[in-house]
């Protein structure tokens, strides 16, 4: 076989691919792609700042485990004080691919997001004006935030940019299922299979789609039938105040989804066939055999990627300029 033929049958095979991926309402998380190193280890910094917080104690990271899939494995999180969060903690796994952030949709990108938390009574319990005094107070902060923004100031734009820039890069490629998107088709099982078909025949997909199956757009929770929940977050409706958005949230991203329990906005339920039977029920109004939610899990379970591989950063010391933390203040 000459070197032209054996050219063209890689081109074929890789178009061949390409195209059978095309025609799949998934599609493959790519690697990140890092492009700004320097800004990405101050995000991580920040990210793992617990200094950013009233207490001193909470990060990013408290509420966004990149250890737990990206979540903190509680129904609803721990804020300030040991205050009850409003609603489960999302994975921060691939929330790039998202619309727009929280539940509600009511930050714009992770840039906005990462701002929400800091200021929250009920979340890290501090201002934007005391984060910044804090960062603002250690040299080696200083130096950091001059070499990626060349400039002497430090801003809470500057801060929640590098973090969203670190976020960015947590995404979870070559999972078994975007490996048999590529043509692999020995890396999931047969059961899998099926409940891949399940998926996309019982109308999953019109949801749950593209890199990050979900995220991309909003849907009532309990369209077909009401979903009964003792948790009081009303969804887009606390952002646009219409009664129409009553309980309607962001569709989550099922990428991980075993790794990132417990499920729904409230955290209501834990075992993730428990999750897809009632999601059956009211979302599409259908009843699910015990075969069939055996095979929807084993597909779900094979849209776990690879996880993020963190280096914990070496965090500057304080010193007699840094705001004092405040641990039990009510």
């Amino acid at each position: 076989m000459n070197k032209l033929n054996v050219i063209s049958i890689a081109l074929l095979s890789t178009l061949s691919i390409g195209a059978n991926a095309s025609n799949e309402p998934i599609e493959i998380i790519p690697a990140a792609v890092i492009t700004n190193p320097e800004k990405v280890e101050l995000g991580k910094m920040l990210f793992f700042e617990p200094r950013l917080s009233k207490s001193g104690f909470i990060s990013c990271n408290s509420c966004h485990n990149i250890s737990t899939g990206g979540v903190d494995a509680l129904p609803t999180s721990i804020g300030h004080n040991w205050q009850q969060g409003p609603i489960n903690s999302p994975t921060v796994l691939n929330a790039e691919y998202g619309l727009a952030q929280f539940w509600d949709g009511r930050a714009k990108d992770l840039k906005e997001q990462a701002a929400g938390p800091i200021a929250n009574p009920k979340e890290m319990g501090f201002t934007h004006d005391l984060a910044v005094d804090t960062v603002r107070s250690m040299p080696a902060y200083q130096a950091r935030f001059a070499q990626v923004y060349n400039s002497k100031d430090i801003n809470i734009d500057m801060i929640t940019d590098a973090i969203a820039e670190f976020e960015k890069t947590l995404v979870t490629p070559n999972a078994p299922f975007d490996l048999y998107l590529q043509g692999d088709k020995s890396a999931i099982s047969d059961q899998a299979k099926a409940g891949y078909q399940l998926f996309k025949d019982k109308g999953c997909v019109s949801c749950h789609n593209g890199p990050a199956v979900g995220g991309t757009m909003y849907m009532k929770m309990g369209l077909v039938k009401p979903f009964h929940t003792n948790n009081p977050a009303e969804g887009r409706k606390a952002v646009t105040g219409k009664e129409a958005d009553k309980f309607v949230f962001k569709v989550p991203t099922l990428r991980n989804i075993e790794l990132t329990y417990p499920y729904f906005h409230d955290g209501s339920v834990w075992e993730l066939e428990e999750a897809v039977n009632t999601m059956a029920d009211i979302q599409l109004g259908q009843k699910l055999t015990d075969k069939e939610v055996k095979e929807m899990v084993a597909f779900l379970n094979s849209l776990t990627g690879e996880q993020p591989q963190i280096v914990l950063p070496i965090l500057p010391p304080s010193n007699k300029n840094t705001p004092r933390p405040v641990p039990f203040d009510k």
